[in-house]
């Protein structure tokens, strides 16, 4: 397919935001937030009346044609016809989408428009409104919008490539990055080096901030925290009284913050060190000028978990939807994620040497735990909250 050939003048796309991936699919403490909840639900609901004048033409045009059946060079010669895509949950600053859609603009004269949502939200969404297109969702979400039959598929011409894990039945959700447990600090704040490993932080004397128990990313954190430290290395076995023993003496020594994760509170100073996903610890670190913020992933303990996107089952421009998830597996999609601080999923992937320095390399995440079993997860997560609020909780007085 045709390739971007503006990636360097792409990169300029700003990659910041209080970005908090979900953690644990389904339930209320697995809730992920891109933007605010309100003004998400307020955009869309604003949007629905509109939407159902075009859901039934919608959805005779995407039984009109199985996506999966056609040529590449049919999607985007249908993509092209259609020339316009309408996305939730995925704004320009979160994970490089701005370079996704210039990229639609500038190679296939594609128009974008996006409502910002969260996962749960952008499934309601697709229930309601043919005009939705595409959604990013949380790993868990995938298989629910499934079940929900709320999506179609497209396999994209990479499938073969992309890791077993990031891709369900028919391409009706496929992962397209990652992120991985990222411990960002900062160097003019803290006494000792920033820290690579959870054995690390122990014998540090900073503060260190998890960010909110209900967000998926402190549960995240709490889970990698729990097979570095733990006998058990996987969800079946995973140690959660060895990580709450760490935890409770970091409390007890007044070395819980309790201040969020922000990139503006890590900015303030007011966060020496927090615990993060990659995505969002290295934009920060690249966006934050007047300290010296270092992200490392933690060498004896880090999980991954992404983002899929899933195509609406009534979509309006059903080929516009197949086309832009064609670009994110695209070794330009691929790339756009990597620069944002994801981990792709593609096996035959490799970072251009030029952008070596902007990413993640391999080595450093090679040990962490992929997140595969959602319902597992879920459960995990369910124990760490509870343990939380009854252990660690109490002794946050500050």
């Amino acid at each position: 397919m045709k390739r971007s050939g503006k990636l360097m003048a792409l990169t300029a796309v700003a990659v910041c935001g209080a970005m908090v991936m979900t953690a644990c699919g389904g339930g209320s403490a697995s809730k992920e937030t891109k933007a605010p909840e309100t003004q998400a639900a307020t955009e869309a609901a604003a949007e629905t009346e509109a939407a159902a004048e075009t859901e039934a033409a919608g959805g005779e045009e995407a039984a009109a044609g199985d996506l999966n059946s056609k040529t590449l060079d049919e999607i985007i010669e249908a993509a092209q016809a259609e020339g316009k895509l309408s996305s939730v949950g995925m704004p320009d600053g979160w994970a490089n989408w701005g370079m996704l859609w210039q990229d639609l603009a500038d190679n296939y004269g594609i128009e974008h428009d996006d409502v910002d949502m969260s996962s749960a939200e952008e499934l309601a969404q697709f229930q309601v409104d043919a005009t939705k297109d595409i959604g990013d969702v949380g790993q868990a979400f995938g298989p629910q919008a499934v079940e929900q039959d709320l999506v179609q598929g497209y396999k994209t011409s990479y499938w073969d490539s992309v890791y077993d894990y990031a891709k369900g039945e028919d391409g009706k959700w496929m992962i397209g990055y990652m992120g991985v447990t990222t411990i960002l600090a900062n160097e003019d704040l803290i006494d000792e080096e920033a820290p690579k490993s959870w054995e690390d932080v122990k014998n540090g004397t900073y503060k260190i901030s998890f960010g909110d128990i209900t967000g998926g990313n402190c549960q995240a954190a709490i889970t990698a925290l729990a097979l570095g430290v733990g006998e058990g290395k996987t969800l079946e076995d995973i140690d959660l009284d060895a990580a709450f023993e760490y935890l409770t003496e970091l409390a007890e020594a007044g070395r819980i913050n309790t201040v969020d994760i922000t990139q503006a509170n890590f900015e303030s100073g007011e966060v020496p060190v927090g615990v993060v996903w990659s995505f969002t610890g290295i934009p920060y670190a690249q966006n934050i000028t007047n300290y010296t913020m270092v992200p490392n992933v933690p060498s004896d303990g880090a999980v991954m978990s992404g983002y899929a996107s899933v195509i609406n089952k009534n979509a309006t421009h059903p080929n516009a939807a197949a086309l832009a998830r064609e670009v994110i597996f695209s070794d330009a999609g691929q790339t756009y994620l990597a620069l944002a601080g994801a981990v792709t999923t593609r096996s035959d992937y490799v970072v251009p040497e030029e952008y070596a320095d902007q990413t993640l390399s391999a080595d450093q995440y090679a040990n962490a735990y992929v997140i595969e079993d959602t319902a597992l997860y879920s459960q995990v997560c369910e124990q760490i909250v509870t343990r939380w609020n009854e252990e660690i909780q109490p002794l946050l007085v500050q």
